[in-house]
């Protein structure tokens, strides 16, 4: 695909537009109809990691703490390498069963036209068969895909130029810096239960789960949750050596309860309810700060949570602070950034007696173990929810 269409409606990520041609790999189109793109994630483990680069790689153990290029310096790499690092081309397409050329397209494949065929006086021309990918077709939980990746490669499908009630499907640099910010406390995440809001294509959750006991992996429309469940199978690798698991949860902000419809995909059962009350210590979200009403809704929701969790808990939130010029103000503001400001400052103000929220935020000083533009205005909030005195 050399040219990306856009229509006025859609959206594309950095993380994708900044990635060469030949790195997107059209594996199959969703239940939507939408083109589903694979991309391999390279995670830039440090020397002293404690991580072997051979075969017999357990996966990550521990992070260096040193501190990373300052924000906004591209961290020395290339244009090119702006996002996350693709895999091997060639060695994609050979664990694929459909023949691809070398941008990634389906090889269409054909044959000589038959003698027999009428009108001989035009020109010679092959006939065209081509091959329709099955959905779903791959076995994405066979001992085959956990031992083809190393444990230094996030393996993601998603969507590139989406409309925006389906910017979910595709991956944003928010979810980059979170991931980066997991890897670096992992402290903070060892052996714990934790919540995912608006998880997207499941990767920061991925991530999560290589120290997480428990990830509730959660978001909203039952295609999107499918396509979490499949990154959750492609990396099942990652966490082959431990104990943790990654359950895919619908999570809708705009509704005041669960869905514990046995009927409905992705539902939950009154055993994860208990379980998300009763142990959960960390909530997440990355990149879902743009539109007022969306926010308005996520802060309900985890306010919500929080108040009926048994423990203390720290939310961390991921935010892109994004200029756009607006007719209204007849200048560059940032008005989505703005509410989610006005929000957390709400959220710190609440005095209620029961619980106090302490808002700070984050320095971008931790190692960046993953290729992106970490730009200055990706920032990182931090609300650490306990017992009023």
């Amino acid at each position: 695909m050399d040219e990306v269409t856009f229509k006025s409606d859609t959206v594309l990520s950095d993380v994708h537009l900044y990635t060469p041609n030949q790195r997107h790999l059209m594996v199959r189109l969703n239940g939507m109809g939408q083109p589903v793109f694979l991309s391999q994630f390279k995670v830039l483990w440090s020397r002293d990691s404690g991580t072997n680069s051979g075969a017999e790689d357990n996966g990550p153990r521990h992070v260096s703490t040193q501190e990373a290029p300052p924000a906004g310096s591209g961290s020395g790499h290339s244009h090119e390498d702006l996002s996350l690092q693709a895999g091997d081309d060639i060695t994609i397409r050979e664990r694929l069963s459909v023949p691809l050329d070398e941008d990634g397209d389906l090889d269409v494949v054909r044959r000589p036209r038959a003698a027999s065929d009428a009108n001989q006086s035009e020109p010679a021309r092959d006939k065209v068969h081509p091959m329709i990918l099955a959905q779903e077709e791959d076995d994405l939980t066979g001992d085959g895909a956990q031992k083809s990746c190393p444990h230094s490669i996030i393996k993601i499908e998603h969507t590139m130029a989406t409309p925006l009630e389906d910017v979910g499907k595709q991956v944003w640099r928010g979810a980059l810096f979170l991931a980066d910010y997991i890897l670096f406390r992992r402290d903070l995440f060892q052996g714990c239960t934790v919540l995912e809001l608006g998880a997207g294509t499941g990767l920061a959750s991925i991530v999560a789960a290589t120290m997480a006991h428990t990830v509730y992996c959660t978001d909203v429309g039952t295609d999107l949750l499918a396509m979490c469940q499949r990154n959750i199978a492609l990396n099942s690798h990652l966490a082959a050596t431990r104990d943790g698991v990654i359950k895919v949860k619908e999570l809708d902000w705009l509704k005041d309860d669960f869905c514990t419809d046995p009927k409905v995909p992705f539902s939950w059962s009154e055993e994860d309810i208990s379980d998300l009350y009763d142990h959960t210590t960390v909530l997440f979200a990355a990149e879902v700060f743009y539109d007022d009403d969306l926010t308005d809704a996520l802060f309900n929701t985890l306010s919500r949570i929080v108040y009926r969790l048994k423990n203390a808990c720290t939310a961390i939130l991921s935010v892109e602070k994004r200029f756009n010029f607006t007719l209204r103000h007849l200048d560059v503001t940032c008005e989505a950034y703005d509410h989610f400001r006005a929000s957390l400052d709400s959220l710190e103000k609440l005095a209620d007696g029961k619980l106090r929220f302490m808002v700070e935020p984050v320095e971008a000083t931790f190692p960046q173990l993953l290729i992106y533009e970490r730009i200055r205005q990706l920032e990182l909030w931090k609300i650490v929810v306990e017992p009023a005195a």
